[in-house]
């Protein structure tokens, strides 16, 4: 069975220097039938202005992922990490027992992009910690390459969870597939372009729920890049 939660269907909010699209309920935007997919709590789609961003806050017992499309956006926290997060870079932070952080874009004159992820972790008060990997477009063009994994193996970053992330970039009419295991479920999150997962059309910031397939078999319609979950 395969759900598909269109782009339009999410929560949105403007805050002027903030454009967000919300996946699942998250701040002031709540839906009870849109909470989670399995242990994936937040998928936001931001968009953030020139020299904006999100000042020191909190976090606990999370899993946060952050994914860059467009532009850079600057972070610092409270383990004393600063780092610039780039477009091919993906950052895994775990909350844990707790962590200040904070997000700004490192630009003055161009506009960030970016996907901010949180899984709900399998062990809570762990303690806090910080990675980031570059992930070249030819690792990602036209195959799945996994970006973050429980045993970060092929180089992923390291997720306290039962899930492996991939990531893709396709072009127009190439295609990848990726075998489900008895009991693993999916999601699927356009992040540009559209595709076709198993002959169901998905296009920019749509997403879709998978339980109960053996196979995912996405192609691309135009130009595309995605995130694939397979989870527990």
């Amino acid at each position: 069975m395969i759900t598909v939660r269109k782009s339009e269907a999410r929560g949105h909010a403007n805050r002027g220097w903030l454009d967000s699209y919300h996946t699942f309920s998250f701040a002031d935007y709540y839906d009870r039938n849109q909470m989670n997919f399995r242990s994936l709590r937040v998928i936001n789609e931001d968009v953030v202005s020139p020299g904006k961003g999100f000042g020191t806050h909190g976090h606990s017992d999370m899993e946060i992922i952050t994914y860059v499309l467009e532009g850079a956006l600057e972070h610092k926290d409270s383990l004393g990490t600063g780092a610039t997060i780039k477009p091919g870079e993906v950052q895994r932070m775990s909350a844990g027992t707790g962590i200040q952080h904070s997000e700004f874009n490192h630009s003055q004159t161009d506009s960030v992009h970016l996907l901010q992820i949180w899984l709900l972790p399998d062990t809570n008060g762990l303690t806090p910690s910080y990675e980031q990997r570059e992930f070249l477009v030819e690792e990602r063009r036209g195959k799945l390459r996994l970006v973050a994994a429980r045993d970060a193996r092929d180089g992923a970053v390291k997720v306290h969870q039962d899930v492996d992330l991939y990531a893709a970039v396709l072009d127009k009419n190439s295609l990848v597939s990726h075998v489900l295991q008895p009991n693993r479920h999916a999601w699927v999150q356009v992040a540009r372009g559209s595709v076709l997962l198993n002959g169901l059309t998905l296009e920019n910031g749509d997403g879709a729920a998978v339980s109960g397939e053996s196979e995912l078999v996405i192609e691309a319609t135009a130009d595309a890049e995605f995130l694939l979950f397979d989870l527990a």
